[in-house]
């Protein structure tokens, strides 16, 4: 059995993850502070990759990232890289993918934090940086785990947008999701049943393991009372 499958998966959801974690925070932070008629157009825009067909995304990706495209023919005539069909294409689709749900759980996390802590701060003399990551942060830090589990969940399975801009290609571009379809395709029901259940098994124990950090921080939380004093 060639695990590259399980271990392309696993590279390109974790770095898929990183990215969306920081870009949906950066994203949701600077939207809660707009005004409500362009916090609802911002909305709409940055969540349609959450309700438009994962294949939708991947077809925009690869007019953009082809190499008939503009990033992807850019890419091609200044450093003869190619983007498509290689694993960390895979990477951007996820990402387009995931970021509506670390966006859209973030968001509401930060709206619901108290912002006389944040004054508190202020008058305390203290920088919007420093509050935003020792005030803001830890307090929907709830909302931050739950985005993680869903982003790396998500990207874990996905396929969609990955198969458009990657493709199949055994021990180079080859997803869980990419796998699965293929055996399929060959009649090799039973093998792809492994790669299925063990594509279940990671996601089951990683939400596990989160729950159990929720409530150990939201018991600790309790306990010491707020992060920032």
């Amino acid at each position: 059995m060639d695990w590259f499958p399980l271990y392309n998966s696993l590279r390109v959801a974790a770095i898929a993850t990183v990215i969306t974690f920081f870009a949906g925070l950066f994203a949701a932070q600077k939207v809660s502070r707009l005004p409500a008629w362009l916090k609802g157009m911002l909305d709409c825009a940055l969540t349609l990759p959450l309700v438009a067909p994962p294949t939708v995304a991947g077809f925009f990706l690869l007019k953009l990232m082809g190499p008939r495209g503009p990033v992807g023919r850019w890419a091609l005539e200044l450093w003869d890289l190619r983007i498509t069909m290689t694993w960390y294409a895979s990477i951007l689709a996820v990402v387009v993918v995931t970021f509506p749900l670390m966006y859209r759980t973030v968001r509401g996390s930060l709206e619901a934090v108290d912002p006389n802590l944040r004054f508190a701060g202020q008058t305390l003399g203290r920088s919007d940086l420093w509050i935003f990551w020792r005030v803001t942060v830890p307090g929907c830090r709830q909302g931050l785990l739950a985005g993680t589990v869903l982003a790396f969940a998500r990207g874990l399975g996905e396929y969609g947008a990955t198969s458009m801009v990657s493709g199949y290609t055994p021990g180079r571009t080859a997803t869980i999701s990419t796998t699965v379809y293929q055996l399929w395709r060959e009649g090799n029901d039973a093998l792809a049943y492994r790669w299925a259940a063990l594509n279940l098994a990671i996601s089951f124990c990683f939400l596990m393991v989160i729950n159990l950090m929720e409530r150990r921080d939201g018991g600790r939380q309790e306990k010491e009372g707020p992060a920032w004093r």
